[in-house]
């Protein structure tokens, strides 16, 4: 699993012009990319550092500061464009089982108490957002 960290001033996911989610002040994008393998002990694991990475300018983290979250699934974080032009996808896990992986990371931190708003999972997306540093951490479970 991977998961692209930004610390960010406001920002919000739209899917056909509509606002599915975001939030404005401080908070984080993550964008969460999963593969094959993943399950509970990754999931376990990117929750923890999500929520208690210190990365916010007082050395606090997300659970420190009630901080926003907001969760985008992005399968093109295991693009591997190495060979020819087109990337290859094979180590991105398919829909089904990324799918229920994606929702428990979002139900672990919102267990954590933290406000966390999602995309659409598998939907061109419009994610906007201003990296606030700029600060962003690619963390690997």
């Amino acid at each position: 699993m991977r998961a692209l960290i930004q610390r960010a001033e406001g920002a919000q996911v739209t899917v056909e012009g509509d606002r599915l989610g975001g939030f404005t002040g401080s908070g984080l994008v993550v964008l969460l990319g999963i593969t094959h393998d993943d399950g509970k002990e990754q999931i376990k694991k990117i929750v923890r550092k999500i929520a208690e990475l210190r990365i916010f300018e007082d050395e606090t983290s997300a659970t420190d500061n009630n901080a926003p979250i907001l969760l985008i699934s992005q399968f093109t974080l295991y693009g591997n464009p190495q060979k020819g032009r087109r990337p290859s996808w094979s180590k991105a896990a398919p829909s089904k089982v990324a799918e229920p992986i994606y929702e428990a990371v979002a139900a672990g931190l919102r267990e954590r108490g933290l406000p966390v708003e999602t995309g659409q999972f598998g939907a061109h997306m419009k994610v906007t957002f201003t990296n606030d540093g700029p600060y962003t951490l690619l963390v690997e479970a």
